[in-house]
């Protein structure tokens, strides 16, 4: 399945490539030139490219999973481009190690993306920031966010609240196609969200149509993800519930664990 084009001031059209089960490696073009970003398998790229006639200019990656840089050192080869990936990470083929302050510019596209370090889903995560939009990888999914593997629940909590601060209208390109899964958590958490109701009915609208429900936006984010909502009382009354015992009060992070905790074993 091949998804239309976004089309933004930039001029770039941003496409999802569909993966695997449900993972989208978000293609930045301007009709000859693309990066890719967490190509966890090359051979859609490589099919992508080839239809759209584009040439590769650079490769993003955000964090080591398998499934966000499997392709990684096929496509490079191929292309012979560069590849930036997180500086505290061991990933095969990065040429550019980058974090926190770094920037990548890509002359291609005539685009520059600042680099933030948000740690927690993994110890090195990053994301990249730039055209308004945020390519977050696993650390903020629409609705939802990434299971916790090797940082602290203090670490991801920081880490998404930094992205809760970019502005409202930031565009959110995360790398999973998870939202109505995310959304019927939510609902347990925040079951008065008419926001969170809405967003529902747009999400199964988006994919029966066979569209993805990305990208999001930090305010729709702020508004009905209960990982960034954890001083909403009704967020907080749930929590409790759920995990048996009263948070301290004021205590984000406590909430937030106790909310990640329930995730994982939400069906």
């Amino acid at each position: 399945m091949e998804y239309s084009s976004l089309k933004y001031d930039t001029m770039l059209d941003i496409v999802p490539i569909p993966a695997f089960q449900d993972n989208y490696i978000w293609t930045l073009h301007d009709r000859q030139h693309a990066v890719v970003v967490d190509p966890g398998d090359a051979a859609p790229v490589r099919a992508y490219l080839d239809t759209h006639k584009l040439k590769l200019a650079a490769i993003l990656c955000t964090h080591h999973h398998h499934d966000h840089v499997g392709g990684i050192c096929e496509l490079a080869q191929v292309y012979n481009v560069p590849v930036h990936g997180p500086q505290h990470e061991n990933i095969p083929c990065i040429s550019h190690a980058v974090g926190e302050g770094d920037a990548v510019a890509i002359a291609e596209l005539g685009i520059r993306l600042e680099v933030l370090d948000i740690p927690g889903h993994t110890r090195g995560h990053i994301a990249y920031l730039g055209m308004g939009a945020v390519f977050c990888g696993d650390t903020l999914f629409g609705c939802g966010c990434g299971r916790l593997f090797e940082g602290t629940a203090a670490q991801l909590h920081h880490s998404l609240q930094r992205l809760a601060h970019l502005p409202g209208d930031t565009r959110v390109y995360c790398a999973h196609e998870y939202t109505e899964a995310n959304i019927r958590f939510a609902l347990a958490c925040e079951p008065g969200n008419a926001l969170l109701k809405q967003r529902q009915a747009d999400a199964r609208a988006l994919r029966a149509a066979g569209q993805p429900t990305l990208p999001s936006t930090i305010a729709l984010e702020r508004a009905t993800n209960p990982f960034l909502r954890c001083t909403e009382a009704e967020v907080i009354r749930n929590a409790e519930r759920q995990a048996g015992l009263e948070l301290a009060p004021g205590n984000e992070v406590a909430v937030f664990t106790a909310l990640r905790e329930w995730k994982n074993h939400f069906s």
